[in-house]
This record gives C-alpha cells, structure tokens and sequence, in this order.
C-alpha cells in the first residue's frame, strides 16, 4: 500500500502533503539552521585535519619534538582529532536539541495534524 493510499485510509500524511511542508518557510528556517552549524563546522574540522596531515608530511622535525617522554606533538594532535570529534558531537547534539528538534517536531505535528 502506498503512502498516498494510506492517507486516503486515514493513515499517515501522503507524499503531497510532506512536499507542501517541505516548501513551507518553516522547513526553509530548519534547513538554514542546519545549515549554519554544518558547514562552517565541517570547514573548521577539515581544516584542522589538513594542518595535522601536512605537518605530519612536512614538519616533521615539529612533530617529532617531545612533550614528555616518548609522547610527542605528533601524537598529542593525532589524539586531539579524536578529541575535537567528540567535541563537534558534542556541540551538533546540544545545537540539534535546542535549535533543530522543536522546529522539527512541530512542524511533523503540523503536517500529521493536516492528515488527521
């Protein structure tokens, strides 16, 4: 059964009504908040990488200085990948719960709503 024939059943919204949403300026205020985080986000994440790999290709007296023991900068940065992942998680998730999620659910609700 198709989405359209549910919908004619009383079942859940059809295809024409999820298009409308996705044309409404609700939808287009979800997607630039989305938008606003992700990209400057992913260009700051990809830029970071790229320092870590052309240091570690070309710097390498730089990153072979030792900060203690056998730990050097090389592998302090290499662990601070890591770390600055979960810190971008960290800051989607809170950004997503605050500024995404209610738009989002609100606007589900409207259109599950329209079909009811």
């Amino acid at each position: 059964m198709s989405s359209t024939e549910r919908s004619a059943s009383g079942g859940e919204p059809s295809q024409e009504d999820w298009a409308a949403m996705q044309a409404s300026p609700e939808f287009g205020d979800l997607r630039r908040r989305l938008r606003r985080f992700v990209f400057p986000m992913t260009a700051l994440f990809l830029g970071w990488y790229l320092l870590y790999v052309i240091l570690a290709d070309y710097a390498h007296g730089f990153m072979s200085v030792k900060v203690i023991g056998n730990i050097n900068i090389g592998l302090v940065l290499g662990l601070l990948q890591f770390v600055s992942t979960f810190l971008i998680t960290t800051l989607y998730v809170r950004h997503a719960n605050k500024n995404l999620d209610p738009l989002a659910e609100d606007l589900r609700r409207r259109v599950e709503k329209e079909d009811a």
